[in-house]
């Protein structure tokens, strides 16, 4: 077992290695050989640190395109199974994370845990535009909370398209294999909503994809398994680590660097040791010397 404030930066970097590539929170105790209440600790230390850093940083950013897309998961239990008294209640049951993605160098810009609904939108969608530093080509699905959000915070600097896809319905049943596949996809629309959008660059492909590489790397958002987050703060801590990781730390396969160095933001690549240290070692206090007569009051 390890003490938090005396854990080696190597063996927080471990830690934090075996979360960022899909391990649960169990699993990773049990590779590590910390307890249970060390890795949690952790978990919330470094997301609270990465949250804060990426804030602070992702400002300014020189992306021309952006995909924004919404990823559902739950907390606690799904909200079929929520109790009455807890229904309604944030951080219980259905909760989206909403991203917004650089189609150019893959940055996620601005990420957002809530529920789906237009106050959430707009804070979202008002949060990414304060942090780009051109007119951008924005593209989202047809959620219609973003037209009033877009338009709030953008006004008509923007270039704006929802791209809308329609499935079919064979109307067979959902069998357990085909509950979890999407009905025959029949088309795509793309349709005009502010400003003057290219209608090529219209895609929600790249947020879609990320999409996926968040449900692959973070344990929590892994279906019909139990590894679902229990409080919304270690859901929101988990995602803030997963983003940083994915940001500043991972390898894009692609760009060949990761999508914080292709938005100039970073010279290199980070370690997970440089992610483990944005938490500041504790300051340990310094005693003068002793004196005979010296007396020790304790409560």
């Amino acid at each position: 077992m390890f003490i938090m404030n005396k854990m080696p930066l190597a063996k927080r970097a471990q830690i934090l290695g075996l979360l960022v590539e899909g391990n649960s929170i169990n699993a990773t105790c049990r590779i590590s050989g910390a307890a249970k209440a060390t890795v949690l600790k952790l978990l919330a230390d470094v997301g609270e640190a990465c949250a804060k850093y990426q804030d602070e940083n992702l400002r300014n950013l020189p992306c021309r395109r952006i995909q924004c897309d919404e990823v559902w998961s739950f907390v606690g239990a799904k909200k079929k199974n929520v109790p009455a008294h807890l229904q309604g209640v944030f951080g219980m049951g259905d909760v989206w994370t909403w991203t917004a993605l650089c189609a150019d160098t893959k940055l996620i810009a601005s990420w957002m845990v809530g529920s789906r609904d237009g106050h959430a939108a707009r804070t979202f969608i008002s949060d990414l535009s304060e942090r780009l530093a051109n007119r951008v080509q924005l593209t989202t699905d047809g959620h219609k909370v973003y037209v009033d959000a877009v338009e709030r915070a953008f006004g008509a600097d923007v270039d704006y398209a929802m791209l809308v896809k329609v499935y079919g319905d064979d109307g067979a049943p959902k069998t357990p294999e085909r509950r979890y596949s999407p009905s025959e996809f029949v088309c795509a629309q793309k349709q005009r909503i502010e400003g003057d959008p290219d209608p090529r660059h219209v895609s929600t492909s790249y947020v879609e994809r990320q999409n996926l590489t968040l449900r692959m790397s973070c344990r929590r958002f892994t279906r019909l398994t139990n590894a679902f987050s229990k409080k919304i703060e270690n859901h929101a801590h988990a995602i803030a680590l997963h983003f940083m990781y994915y940001n500043f730390g991972r390898i894009h396969k692609t760009l060949r660097v990761t999508p914080a160095m292709q938005a100039g933001l970073t010279d290199h690549v980070w370690s997970l040791e440089e992610i483990a240290a944005l938490v500041p070692e504790p300051v340990a206090k310094k005693r003068g010397p002793y004196k005979k007569n010296e007396q020790h009051i304790s409560n």
